[in-house]
């Protein structure tokens, strides 16, 4: 698995770059994301991922390299993916309230139905489970940080005063992990409509209270 500090810099080239129309490439990112899927990480060699995608080992490791480097583009590919569906998902909205429930619906339930990460989970709980948790930092710091920038700018797009959406970022961020690991809970999240209903009730106020988006941790509500 790669690094904590690997995950970051991945998620921030996924924000700036697009993904690249190579057919070949995006053949062998297929064959590997199905084979880690199926078998896991630790048991899945390069010569597993080139049978899948009927290419020769040396066409995986001149076109992307060795396993390291299989999983660094295999996620890289499903951090811009997860990204166009959360902006896709909030583009045509006209609020930020609109933006912060669809953008929170649409993480939540991307990484709840990703087949890689659930996958993975069942099956490397082991592996897993400390890049979710104890060794998430950076990765948790870029997402945060993305999540941040799309609340900025649906605060431009509305010509409201600019605000710290940090904290809010964060709290969608840490909900969402906690959602993925204990989905055992009082609230009500098995369809989109329900998250709909909680990110209404629950993390809307946080920006539509006067002076609460930006309020340091500690402060008083």
């Amino acid at each position: 698995m790669t690094s904590p500090d690997h995950e970051e810099a991945l998620l921030a080239t996924a924000l700036r770059e697009t993904e690249p129309a190579d057919a070949l490439t995006g053949q062998i990112l297929d064959a590997a994301r199905e084979q880690f899927m199926t078998f896991g990480l630790r048991r899945s060699t390069v010569d597993d991922v080139a049978k899948r995608a009927k290419v020769s080992r040396v066409t995986v490791y001149r076109r992307i390299g060795n396993k390291d480097s299989l999983v660094s583009a295999c996620l890289l590919r499903e951090y811009r993916r997860f990204v166009a569906e959360v902006d896709a998902a909030v583009a045509a909205l006209p609020t930020m309230e609109d933006r912060l429930v669809e953008g929170f619906v649409a993480v939540l339930g991307h990484i709840r139905r990703h087949p890689l990460v659930g996958g993975l989970l069942k099956l490397e709980p082991e592996i897993m489970l400390p890049f979710l948790t104890l060794e998430s930092g950076p990765a948790f710091l870029a997402m945060r940080d993305y999540l941040t920038d799309r609340l900025h700018r649906a605060q431009r797009a509305e010509g409201r005063p600019e605000s710290d959406s940090t904290p809010v970022a964060e709290l969608m961020v840490r909900i969402t992990v906690s959602f993925l690991l204990n989905p055992v809970s009082c609230f009500a999240l098995d369809d989109d409509e329900q998250v709909r209903a909680f990110a209404r009730g629950y993390l809307v106020p946080l920006i539509s209270v006067p002076g609460r988006q930006g309020a340091a941790p500690g402060a008083a509500g």
